[in-house]
């Protein structure tokens, strides 16, 4: 008898629970453009997702008078509810801010999409409009780019931005230049330095600046020897530098000779520069005579011809 009365009890605490009138809140946050009634009230039941009445616009506040509030729940067909004795309700549209920053991001990434940004190569936007920010609704997408009217070439663009919360879509021009890095030496340099990483930082020009002074990217500078004196601040070009030169015109180097399984030695005098792999010619001191070889790594010339030539 105990626990049917205690069963009885329990289910008529539900059944009063899920009776309860719904609850007129006295401050509503919402983020759609529209207010519905489980927006509005507590144990708004089955009615929840029904709208009542447009939202304000991102970011602003509305005061709703209780008579407004009854009219709109009585007409989407909630006619019994509990107003807590408010004469109004406090409505705030949550909003996020869309400034330039997010909108270059959009450009940039439909600029990549059409392939215009390919590696090491970056979008400067710059508006028109010298103050870019507008009040969106908070959505997981609060602004996309829907136009973009921009060619290679040129600098000048034309978007056309859909703003949640905002009703017309916003236009905006300006201009887009592509940039990239190109490595600039920090120090002034010797003809005949080799070139290190650390020779080097990274500054951002436009890109029609650096296919205009064909400067060289940073691999092709490190490891190759200066071949002119230049100064901090230069950008290079793959003409200012090349191989190292392992060999030196007028130094005195170590040929080597074969013949048959042994190397012969013997000190000569480099008749011009030579890097790795390129081809010198030297002189025996002795016989005056002049070998033909070629520069190995180690500063070493391999005789690549036994005979000699006056």
């Amino acid at each position: 008898m105990r626990t049917f009365l205690l069963a009885a009890f329990i289910g008529l605490a539900l059944t009063g629970a899920a009776l309860a009138n719904p609850s007129l809140r006295s401050d509503v946050t919402v983020s759609a453009d529209i207010v519905t009634i489980g927006d509005m009230f507590d144990n708004a039941g089955d009615l929840a997702s029904t709208a009542i009445f447009r939202a304000p616009a991102p970011g602003t506040t509305g005061i709703v008078p209780i008579a407004v509030v009854t009219n709109a729940a009585q007409l989407a067909g909630l006619s019994d509810f509990d107003d807590a004795g408010l004469a109004s309700v406090r409505v705030v549209r949550a909003s996020t801010t869309i400034d330039a920053t997010a909108l270059d991001a959009l450009i940039t990434g439909k600029l990549t999409q059409q392939g215009a940004l390919t590696t090491g190569v970056t979008a400067e936007v710059q508006f028109d409009q010298p103050d870019v920010s507008f009040l969106a609704a908070a959505v997981p997408d609060p602004a996309t780019l829907s136009v973009l009217r921009y060619s290679q070439g040129t600098s000048s663009f034309a978007a056309r931005f859909v703003i949640a919360g905002i009703d017309q879509p916003v236009d905006l021009t300006g201009t887009i230049t592509l940039m990239t890095t190109a490595p600039r030496l920090l120090n002034n340099l010797a003809a005949g330095t080799i070139l290190d990483a650390s020779d080097f930082d990274s500054v951002t020009v436009p890109l029609a600046t650096a296919q205009a002074g064909g400067f060289a990217d940073l691999d092709q500078l490190v490891g190759k020897q200066l071949l002119h004196q230049n100064h901090s601040g230069v950008m290079l070009k793959p003409s200012d530098v090349g191989e190292p030169m392992v060999v030196t015109r007028s130094a005195m180097v170590t040929a080597l000779l074969k013949t048959g399984p042994m190397t012969l030695t013997v000190k000569v005098e480099a008749l011009a520069n030579a890097s790795a792999g390129q081809p010198v010619e030297v002189m025996n001191l002795l016989t005056k005579k002049i070998l033909h070889g070629v520069a190995q790594a180690d500063g070493t010339v391999a005789i690549d011809s036994p005979n000699a030539s006056s």
